[in-house]
């Protein structure tokens, strides 16, 4: 056990080791339970939540910059990762597009399921597309991407993963062309499992040994049949190839361990299986975001790399797009738009007042404002709520067009 100390908030200072609250950790923005005081933004965060704390006596904090990964979800990356646009003016810039995008994912791998050659140059057009939204507001796609359809599952998993990999990448800092790469390696990366029967990709209950096998050796199938298709980048094709190693060595399909796995495979590997996790498959319910994040903190140097993990968990955030909350008045809101340098904070459409009525006209909530004394503190978050909480089904006010009519 730690040799612990309790104290209160107004005592904390940079390098202290916080490693228990005065309220349940779920009640609070801090995804990690027990996390480094990097800065005093973060005193003012745990300030907002928190009388009290109790600080590890025994904790140093170690001299080099690894240290700030195991901070507070709500501490902005050591970057410029402010929104060019707001997420409305790129919903309007870019919704037409990523229909597009989801219709040309869905075509191209019907097309190679019956063995016609990949689309790369449509392909590259959809991911530059991409990346290019991202880089202007990433919540804008992430917030379309939460449309699911059940029967689309391989292609829209295919087309998330590419968005989710390149707001990643923009958080860990890469530059454009990277950030394309990391696109394509995203969009292409279970092209293989269209060499897998429909009724293995489909079947509701549980794989057997020999159905297992062939499911796994669609890594294989996606190597080859990207080794066929001309200018594709040997990273795409090893991220199709290596994206369920392990780091552990535990994975396939060479059991190759951490050394060994290109950088991009160990992005792909967190974000794919992140995406799959929170969508509704054929033989499991998507799973929360807040389960999500923690089974991939719980796996971080076993399944995924140890970094990597933290940092996607940073990128994500506790209140990711999409999701359904409670404020502490009681009213009921969507998540429209992260606030990168104030994760616990961000803009929230409120859609039911505080006795959980529909209100006649939506109103948007920058959280933000509460730190400047313009909204009360009771707007502060008090929990995410499973989709359909209340009668408040994301799919629902997506397609009323939320964004634009509020």
């Amino acid at each position: 056990m730690p040799n612990e100390k309790k104290i209160s908030v107004d005592q904390l200072r940079v390098g202290m080791r916080v490693s228990k609250l005065d309220r349940p950790w779920l009640d609070t923005p801090f995804l990690m339970q027990g996390f480094t005081i990097e800065d005093s933004s973060d005193v003012r965060v745990v300030a907002e939540y928190c009388e009290h704390v109790w600080v590890d006596l025994d904790y140093v904090k170690p001299a080099s910059s690894h240290s700030s990964s195991e901070g507070t979800a709500c501490t902005a990356p050591k970057r410029d990762l402010s929104h060019q646009v707001t997420v409305e003016e790129e919903y309007q810039q870019t919704h037409e597009n990523f229909q597009k995008a989801r219709t040309f994912t869905g075509n191209f791998l019907d097309d190679v399921r019956l063995g016609k050659t990949v689309d790369t140059e449509t392909a590259r057009d959809t991911v530059e597309e991409c990346v290019s939204s991202v880089l202007r507001n990433p919540d804008a796609l992430l917030w379309m991407s939460k449309i699911r359809q059940e029967s689309q599952y391989t292609a829209e998993h295919s087309l998330n993963v590419c968005v989710l990999a390149v707001a990643f990448g923009r958080h860990l800092g890469l530059n454009q062309q990277q950030l394309e790469t990391l696109g394509m390696c995203g969009l292409l990366h279970d092209i293989g499992k269209m060499r897998v029967p429909n009724e293995i990709l489909e079947k509701s209950g549980p794989l057997s040994k020999k159905e297992m096998n062939l499911m796994k050796a669609h890594t294989v199938h996606g190597r080859n049949l990207l080794l066929s298709t001309p200018t594709i980048s040997p990273m795409v094709i090893d991220s199709a190839y290596s994206h369920h190693e392990r780091i552990d060595g535990q994975g396939y399909p060479r059991k190759i361990n951490g050394p060994d796995i290109s950088r991009f495979a160990r992005i792909i590997s967190i974000v794919d299986a992140y995406d799959a996790m929170t969508a509704d498959r054929c033989y499991s319910k998507a799973k929360s975001t807040t389960v999500a994040l923690k089974i991939i903190y719980e796996e971080r140097g076993k399944q995924f790399d140890e970094e990597l993990a933290l940092q996607f968990i940073k990128t994500i955030g506790l209140f990711p797009v999409g999701s359904v909350v409670e404020l502490y008045n009681g009213e009921i809101g969507i998540v429209v738009e992260t606030n990168p340098k104030r994760r616990h904070l961000p803009r929230v459409v409120l859609v039911l007042d505080k006795d959980h009525v529909k209100k006649e006209k939506y109103k948007i909530a920058d959280l933000s404002h509460i730190e400047e004394g313009d909204l009360p503190r009771d707007y502060l978050i008090k929990q995410v709520l499973p989709d359909g909480s209340f009668g408040v089904f994301l799919r629902k006010y997506q397609e009323e067009g939320i964004l634009l009519n509020y």
